[in-house]
């Protein structure tokens, strides 16, 4: 356990390009992480869960979040609080620049095991059921396997 204190400085700090769509800073601490994530718009982070609770303050731009059937549309200087284990799913409606916290942090992210980044999610309006969108859900360590995507009928 560090006893010292640590200063960060974010523009000394490498930026990670996760995916073309989505890129983050990030500064861990023993159970808390911060990271600084940005979006392009249109880009959707496919559903998944984690133990993490996240809390999210977008500081520029807007995210539309699918949580348990329900869409919220966080705008700049908002803040939205997730609890651990539930499912969610986000798309930038602008180019965005948010803050996200993490406890515990997202072990996940320091392993570079996050791979639900990377599965091809569905947009928001391209498969819908009683207004909500929908998407694939994606496989997380110690996180939710959903069933595969349907295949769409073919006219």
């Amino acid at each position: 356990m560090s006893t010292r204190a640590r200063l960060q400085r974010w523009d000394e700090l490498a930026l990670e390009k996760v995916t073309e769509m989505i890129s983050r800073k990030v500064v861990t601490g023993e159970r808390e992480m911060l990271a600084q994530i940005y979006l392009k718009k249109g880009c959707i982070v496919p559903m998944h869960s984690h133990e993490s609770e996240q809390i999210t303050y977008v500081l520029q731009g807007a995210l539309r979040f699918l949580i348990d059937g329900e869409q919220i549309t966080v705008r700049e200087g908002e803040v939205l609080l997730i609890p651990s284990w539930v499912e969610h799913q986000a798309e930038a409606l602008d180019d965005t620049f948010e803050l996200d916290v993490f406890s515990p942090i997202r072990q996940d992210w320091i392993d570079k095991t996050d791979a639900y980044f990377h599965n091809v999610p569905v947009k928001a309006g391209a498969r819908e059921r009683s207004g909500a969108m929908e998407a694939p859900r994606a496989t997380e360590p110690g996180g939710v396997q959903g069933p595969p995507p349907r295949k769409e009928e073919s006219q």
